[in-house]
């Protein structure tokens, strides 16, 4: 009777019906017909269900004790912080050392960490990027080989395209900071890039279609990606009376168009002493921030500053209380969550602090030697067309491309 009243709901409205659902219920709904199964299960359906601005949001906290990792996910809502589930380890995550979330899109986390390939005495080891849904219970990986010279160093960002769904992974080799402290720096522009980008839809590395950055700049390796872009905080130098001096930019990378892009800091961000200030970047409600930060002061001082555009301004100011803490995210309220370090008990702790009611709630405690991160996140349906356990290995350039299911279980 029930699959009868259902045939006669016409298709379109079943679609509407079904795109409101919880991704737990539509993983159930796979099962009710082949015809539900066959729209869930669509490329179409699953990229425009995870782009809805309807999904509920959710906090990831990820700590690192040494070789031990767990993460929990708390409702990022009015229950803050009581609903919180710790989602099923991934079996894929066993198979790599020195592991860290380094980002987050559209429902999927971005770790990346060391991975020894090959079996016996022959193992070599090379890096690792993991794309892990745990709203799904799907991983898949992906080797990222590094250039073997130590004048090059390695750094990646993960988004996914606002325009098809595509997680994407942007892989810049570029010459570090050993030349220039041989003296060598204005020979960096005889020394290539390699970019790369990965998509999921081929499986495969590629160059990019856009332009390069200048090989100039250095690359921080924390990024973030907003709206369909992926931001590094970067370096780089000119010179004035004869000498070097650094100075911070930000370089954005347009997840569509394949294109990077310079955008210039004010230059109270961008020129700040290093010895007693540092910036980084994060999200503040779907927005990119630069947070201002002193170090030498009794009383340090963040300042918050949002990008609008190119444009930079300066929202409001947090007064730490102590070199001891950081803003390591925000709620989606706004409400920085600052990481602080307690030395009578050797443990660090997250608390919420509310601007406005200036009410301070811990809600994470940790050993100091522990590395914690936090990131948005919401609940999607991606990876649900791949394989669990895939591990992509195309090494492109330098060596055989293909593709392998991992065998490996507990």
């Amino acid at each position: 009777m029930r699959i009868k009243l259902l045939e006669e709901i016409p298709l379109e409205l079943q679609v509407e019906i079904i795109k409101r659902l919880p991704v737990k219920c539509l993983i159930r709904f796979r099962s009710v017909s082949k015809a539900w199964k066959a729209l869930i299960d669509s490329s179409d359906f699953i990229a425009h269900y995870s782009a809805q601005k309807t999904l509920k949001p959710h906090l990831v906290v990820s700590e690192v004790h040494f070789d031990l990792d767990w993460y929990v996910s708390f409702a990022d809502d009015d229950t803050f912080p009581e609903r919180k589930v710790t989602p099923d380890y991934p079996r894929l995550l066993n198979w790599l050392k020195n592991c860290y979330i380094l980002g987050c899109s559209h429902g999927l986390l971005f770790l990346y960490g060391d991975y020894r390939m090959g079996r016996g005495g022959h193992k070599s080891v090379t890096t690792m990027a993991v794309l892990w849904n745990p709203a799904i219970r799907k991983t898949v990986g992906v080797i990222v080989s590094n250039l073997g010279n130590r004048m090059y160093l390695t750094n990646v960002g993960f988004g996914v395209c606002r325009e098809t769904g595509d997680p994407k992974i942007v892989k810049v080799a570029y010459v570090g900071r050993e030349i220039e402290s041989e003296g060598e720096m204005d020979s960096i522009s005889c020394f290539p890039w390699q970019v790369e980008v990965f998509a999921l839809s081929t499986g495969a590395w590629r160059s990019p279609y856009g332009n390069l950055p200048r090989k100039s700049v250095r690359f921080y390796r924390h990024h973030e990606t907003v709206d369909g872009f992926i931001y590094w905080l970067v370096t780089d130098k000119i010179t004035i009376d004869g000498k070097y001096k650094s100075y911070n930019l930000i370089i954005s990378f347009d997840l569509t168009t394949e294109e990077f892009k310079e955008v210039y800091l004010p230059e109270c961000l961008a020129f700040r002493a290093h010895d007693d200030h540092y910036t980084y970047i994060s999200v503040l409600s779907n927005s990119l921030v630069v947070l201002e930060c002193e170090k030498n002061v009794n009383d340090p001082v963040v300042v918050i500053w949002k990008m609008e555009g190119d444009v930079f301004t300066k929202l409001f100011s947090v007064n730490r209380n102590s070199r001891d803490a950081s803003i390591i995210g925000f709620r989606k309220t706004g409400a920085p969550i600052i990481e602080f370090f307690i030395e009578e008990d050797d443990w660090r702790h997250l608390v919420v602090y509310e601007p406005i009611s200036k009410d301070v709630g811990k809600f994470w405690s940790h050993h100091s030697s522990s590395h914690v991160s936090v990131y948005p996140y919401i609940e999607t349906l991606l990876l649900l067309d791949q394989p669990d356990l895939m591990v992509y290995n195309d090494i492109s350039m330098w060596g055989a491309k293909n593709k392998r299911l991992l065998k490996h279980t507990n």
